[in-house]
């Protein structure tokens, strides 16, 4: 910058004049020559850049800033200037600039807002105490500290003391500056954080609450079981959804009657009240069990389906219990508000309402069942042998996968080692059928009825041992060979590698593996046999990446799929399916079921 002179000092190029600034009114960018009368020259600074214009506006003195014409930007850029400015001002996000010691020079209202200090000047502190000292979720870096060091953008997740949740970007601005700044944007994601949260704690109850099959659940009796289940659902129904007024009903499928299972804050009366599967005259619980939809009642008042459960209900949600397209009962809650569920509380209660299905069939099929000890032992040998021998297998094939084509004896060697595991297992599995015969558990299950399964060598692929030690314990009752992967690549190889009588009949695989999806999986087995037998798996019916879909439209067969949690006899149906049709998928039905997929994905 080049020096300028004024009646009261010498400007040294950094905008501090010589003399006291209490007596300066106005500075003037550019030309002296252009300013307005009314101002002596001992009341005018001048500069000869807007650069330092700021670094003077503190003394209380300065009553303007002057800018000579010549010296202003043009009027598109000056206007954008303006509407930046009032746009970063009242973004819907959270804005700051930050100084190098992550203190704040700048901060938008919305930010303010958040921090509470929407009338206060929040200039000198840091981020950290303008949002309360909050805790970095997760095994997250300070996003402020990483973006200085690394000069690149950084993000981390916020968890202030209230429970709320930020997500906060910042990246260096000023590059090779002495003291770089930051700009920081801040985004309030405590709802959709909480519905995550709410979702897993959903996932973790579904999981337990159907969780009956301990030894300790065998020693009780039909009334304690169904004690144990009721309790379960009582507490995650009110505890973790907060439903206050809660009633489960259970459906003789032969009457059509509504039985009472679960009441909770429900009217007596209205408890022992006769209902049916009927859309006329049985309340919106009859109508929802007759045609198996939810139904979200807004308004009672309003609602000429409603029949009351308690005396104060102005609003209600009744979801229907289905377990393989079969309506088991309905879940009915009410509030003492008007709209008081939300289409979340309709999707978070369906998705519980799918757990509590499959508990009910746990334990009707535990009721049923005549386990003895001997059925205890085998599935404790299958627990404790079978995934360890899956491990051989896996590292077994990976060995020879490098010594193929260099030492063909190195090769032998490793696929005698494969076929003395397979034969371990396989003699565990011979013995475990004699000890416990397939016609006991679960009882009414016909051995002829299931033949096909005999024998047929089936591989599992999920990153979830509790699944892949679940495949043997369930699938080698029926006289399957199983073995399993963590993972696509081992899968991959295992198929590779298979020799003629160790071939795969069936291959079932989570949608979501580590390195790649079941679809992706699928087309890299193609590769290898085609038609590849495959079913694919997915938890809650969710596909975020249309994994599904796209293996319909590469041949899987249109009923080669598995929703978690599924039942045993689901499973076997779905597997012999596959087999049936040799991994071929109906072009008809296939065409029409992607159409269908297409649509509801659409």
């Amino acid at each position: 910058m080049t020096r300028s002179t004024s009646p009261f000092g010498t400007d040294d190029g950094t905008g501090r004049p010589g003399e006291s600034p209490e007596t300066i009114r106005l500075i003037c960018v550019g030309d002296k020559q252009t300013l307005p009368r009314g101002f002596s020259d001992n009341e005018v600074l001048a500069l000869d850049s807007s650069a330092t214009v700021l670094d003077q506006l503190a003394s209380p003195s300065i009553e303007g800033v002057w800018i000579a014409r010549d010296l202003l930007p043009e009027l598109g850029e000056l206007r954008g200037i303006c509407q930046s400015g009032l746009m970063l001002r009242d973004l819907p996000e959270g804005a700051a600039l930050l100084d190098h010691k992550i203190r704040v020079l700048w901060a938008n209202r919305r930010l303010k807002a958040w921090a509470g200090k929407l009338d206060e000047d929040p200039t000198g502190e840091t981020i950290y105490d303008l949002l309360g000292n909050p805790d970095i979720m997760g095994s997250d870096l300070c996003p402020f500290h990483t973006a200085f060091s690394t000069g690149e953008e950084s993000s981390g997740t916020f968890q202030t003391s209230d429970n709320r949740f930020f997500q906060v970007r910042a990246a260096p601005v000023g590059d090779n500056a002495a003291e770089p700044h930051l700009v920081v944007t801040v985004g309030d994601i405590t709802e959709e954080i909480l519905q995550q949260q709410k979702l897993a704690a959903i996932h973790r109850a579904g999981r337990e609450l159907a969780d009956l099959r301990p030894t300790e659940i065998y020693q009780m009796g039909v009334d304690e079981r169904i004690d144990l289940l009721k309790d379960n659902i009582r507490h995650y129904l009110t505890d973790l959804l907060n439903f206050e007024v809660i009633e489960i009903r259970l459906l003789e499928q032969a009457s059509g009657n509504l039985v009472p299972l679960l009441s909770v804050g429900i009217d007596q009366e209205a408890a022992d009240r006769k209902l049916f599967a009927h859309p006329q005259g049985n309340g919106i619980t009859g109508y929802a069990a007759s045609s198996g939809t939810s139904y979200l009642c807004y308004d009672v008042v309003n609602d000429p389906l409603f029949i009351p459960g308690v005396a104060n209900a102005r609003s209600s949600l009744t979801v229907p219990l289905i377990l393989n397209d079969q309506v088991l009962g309905t879940i009915n809650v009410e509030s003492p508000e008007v709209a008081a569920f939300s289409e979340s509380d309709l999707q978070f209660l369906e998705i519980f309402a799918r757990d509590i299905s499959f508990a009910l069939n746990t334990l009707e099929l535990l009721v049923a069942q005549k386990a003895d000890t001997a059925q205890q032992s085998c599935n404790a040998i299958h627990s404790a042998v079978a995934l360890p021998v899956d491990e051989i297998l896996n590292d077994a094939v990976n060995v020879m996968e490098d010594y193929i084509g260099h030492s063909p004896e190195m090769v032998d060697r490793i696929r005698r080692i494969l076929k003395n595991a397979r034969d371990i297992k396989q003699t565990i599995q011979q013995i475990g059928q004699r000890l416990t015969p397939l016609e006991a558990v679960p009882p009414g299950i016909s051995s002829d009825e299931h033949a096909l399964l005999r024998g047929k060598r089936i591989l599992v692929v999920d990153e979830d041992s509790t699944v892949r030690e679940d495949a043997h314990t369930l699938l080698e009752r029926y006289g399957c060979i199983v073995e399993t992967a963590r993972g696509g690549d081992q899968a991959v190889l295992m198929v590779r590698d298979a020799g003629e009588d160790d071939k795969y009949d069936v291959i079932i695989s989570d949608i979501k593996l580590p390195e790649h999806s079941g679809f992706q999986l699928m087309m890299r087995l193609k590769e290898i046999i085609d038609p590849v037998p495959m079913i694919l798996m997915t938890g809650f019916g969710y596909d975020p990446g249309h994994s599904i879909v796209h293996a319909l439209q590469n041949g899987l067969h249109p009923k080669a799929r598995l929703f978690k949690p599924f039942r045993l006899d689901q499973l076997i149906d779905v597997v012999q399916t596959v087999l049936q049709a040799g991994g071929v998928a109906p072009q008809a039905d296939a065409n029409a079921d992607q159409a269908t997929t297409k649509s509801t994905v659409g």
